[in-house]
């Protein structure tokens, strides 16, 4: 991918604080699209777009954990109301009970309603504390097992490019070998 095609890239999602994803999926394509060394599996890769993709990656994170949090903070305030109206049912249950002069029945029948209420809103806000934290956790993992992965591409691959390097290479120079080279890899394709 040339930097004219990665400036193009960058754009479509929005760098900083684009699609982690989106970001991930361009880098793997980097790699598995580069430029293969003759008689090897290693790839030639440009490393400022690899690294420049890295850095849009972890810039976007921050709004991904943005998120998280919105959503931990929507669950705290459904909480927050949820104890407010089952306090204000309570209250409510416990102010008739107490104006009513009737049977022992009524009363029980009021203090059983409010509890009952109080315990569907307390196994509501478990739920949604559950799934919030659920749902966190799987971004999370999801986002270290992606990055791992391409961590792991990145540096097979750097480990790959340093160990075709012949020693010949070392002592002669880099444009006599790279004609021989260009030549072999051309014959390879007739």
């Amino acid at each position: 991918m040339t930097p004219t095609a990665l400036s193009g890239v960058a754009l479509s999602h929005g760098a900083p604080g684009g699609d982690v994803h989106s970001l991930l999926d361009t880098l793997r394509e980097i790699v598995e699209t580069a430029r293969s060394m003759p008689l090897s599996n290693a790839a030639i890769v440009n490393r400022d777009e690899v690294l420049e993709l890295l850095d849009e990656a972890a810039a976007a994170l921050p709004e991904e954990i943005r998120g998280a949090r919105w959503l931990l903070k929507e669950r705290e305030e459904y909480l927050r109301r949820a104890r407010h109206e089952a306090d204000e049912i309570l209250a409510a249950a416990r102010s008739q009970a107490t104006s009513m002069v009737q049977r022992t029945e009524v009363v029980r029948e009021s203090h059983r309603l409010a509890r009952g209420i109080m315990d569907r809103a307390e196994a509501d806000a478990r739920q949604i504390r559950n799934q919030a934290e659920d749902y966190v956790d799987a971004k999370l993992a999801g986002f270290e097992q992606t990055l791992e992965r391409t961590l792991a591409s990145v540096a097979k691959g750097r480990r790959r490019l340093q160990a075709i390097v012949p020693a010949d290479l070392e002592s002669e120079p880099l444009e006599a070998h790279a004609e021989t080279v260009l030549f072999d890899q051309d014959a390879d394709h007739h």
